[in-house]
């Protein structure tokens, strides 16, 4: 019999790389999606909506699924998710018509709806101390958005893209296998059969879940709307082929996911607010930068005119996007050392709530730089647009106040009876007796006399 460390190990290790495969196939458009757009001839809109039609469903699985993992445990929940994703693979390289590829889509993309499953599944085997690391090793799965940079566009030059979708089914099917022989499940991790699914969803009712929705929606709708867009950006922007230009998004991609890990350290660490605060400055002054388009200026002098050019060159846009999906991956773990912190006794159904808004940002951001795109034929206003998203989350913050705060709002909000109320406040010790000392005229003592 297995000790609880190694289940432990097992468990972890078996979600993050499912986790890995599920978020490969999930943007596996933003490779294949550009030369079904060459032969259907597409427009920017077209191409941004199907590319972003497996977030759709990947992201409005995650609160039914989330919830179902507190009911019947994450194990069970994880491995019929993995093999209902397996048909609409195989028949993606059937497919000819536009509509097709957009159905198709909506069926790969409960695969994304993995992230709400195996963060509850995995946070339930640590202790909450240990939670952030662990959720944030977890997520680093996202990582598996760079395994479609690398290995993608080499099955498209060299076989054509109808065998990528092909091999991510034997990869999925050989997951799903070991899933089901290396995990485990403890009946402890589930929620009591006397919690209904309104009790669950009361947490919708709760404001500050909402600010923690609009955070993620940026650090990880964003990092999925980027992970989609960037190959095909640095292939208009800078006029490179799609291997060079999956390789320069994967810079991006690679570092943001992996990052995770050490971004649950630090929010256990220092504290999910504080590592949440300098995610939004960082992604503030790096956006505001890289969504100045390439300007050309003639300015009269006295000496006759002048050309200006201004705008942010490959390598600083390359470097600037390197700090960018450093600071979300940060991000995307911060936020769930929220959850974590203060939604344990429904964690599942909070990390499908805010799961789902984020995935959902991923889905909607991607056909808003299409459309802004079509409509200005500016690169950069994809970055215009993630800058005033930054801007909405980090005025949000400033208005809200600390975390702390934060916290006295949902105990206050929920009533001492809930079942899913959570731990009340721990009372303030009371100061020890150091003499007879008077008060002043607000209640407050007088300082006592050496």
């Amino acid at each position: 019999m297995p000790s609880h460390t190694t289940k432990q190990m097992s468990v972890l290790t078996m979600n993050t790389l499912a986790f890995t495969v599920c978020f490969a196939i999930w943007v596996v458009f933003s490779v294949i999606g550009i030369p079904i757009k060459t032969g259907l001839q597409l427009s920017e809109t077209q191409f941004g909506l199907l590319v972003a039609t497996p977030i759709l469903t990947g992201s409005l699985f995650r609160l039914p699924l989330g919830m179902a993992t507190d009911k019947f445990g994450g194990r069970l929940v994880y491995f019929f998710l993995l093999v209902a994703v397996i048909p609409p693979l195989l028949l993606l390289p059937l497919a000819t018509q536009y509509w097709q590829f957009l159905v198709l889509g909506l069926f790969i993309g409960v695969a994304g709806s993995s992230f709400s499953v195996g963060i509850s599944y995995t946070a339930r085997w640590f202790s909450q101390k240990r939670q952030g690391f662990a959720m944030g090793i977890f997520g680093a799965g996202n990582a598996g958005a760079s395994i479609t940079k690398f290995v993608a566009p080499s099955i498209v030059v060299a076989l054509g893209w109808k065998w990528v979708p092909i091999i991510y089914a034997i990869a999925l099917t050989i997951t799903a296998v070991l899933f089901w022989f290396f995990t485990y499940t403890e009946e402890s991790h589930k929620v009591e059969s006397s919690i209904t699914i309104m009790d669950q969803l009361r947490t919708l009712r709760d404001p500050t879940v909402w600010k923690y929705c609009q955070y993620y929606s940026l650090v990880f709708g964003g990092f999925v709307a980027l992970s989609l867009w960037m190959t095909k950006y640095y292939m208009s922007e800078f006029h490179h082929d799609i291997k060079t230009a999956a390789l320069l998004a994967a810079i991006f991609v690679l570092p943001s996911g992996i990052i995770r890990a050490l971004g649950g350290w630090l929010s256990d660490r220092f504290g999910a607010h504080r590592v949440t605060y300098w995610v939004m400055w960082t992604s503030l002054a790096c956006l505001f930068v890289m969504a100045y388009p390439q300007t050309d200026m003639i300015i009269q002098t006295k000496n006759g005119p002048m050309n200006l050019h201004l705008g942010v060159n490959e390598y600083v846009f390359t470097a600037l996007l390197f700090v960018v999906g450093i600071a979300w991956g940060f991000g995307k773990a911060s936020v769930f050392k929220y959850l974590s912190d203060e939604y344990q006794a429904n964690l599942g159904v909070m990390s499908g709530i805010v799961g789902l808004i984020g995935g959902l940002g991923g889905f909607f951001l991607p056909i808003m730089f299409g459309i802004l795109l079509d409509l200005t034929g500016i690169n950069s206003t994809a970055f215009m647009l993630l800058f005033g998203v930054t801007l909405v989350s980090f005025m949000w913050m400033q208005y809200s106040g600390e975390r702390e705060k934060d916290l006295a709002k949902r105990r206050q909000f929920y009533p001492a009876n809930n079942k899913l109320a959570g731990p009340p406040a721990k009372a303030a010790k009371p100061a020890k007796n150091t003499g007879t000392r008077k008060r002043t005229s607000n209640g407050r003592l007088k300082p006592s006399r050496a």
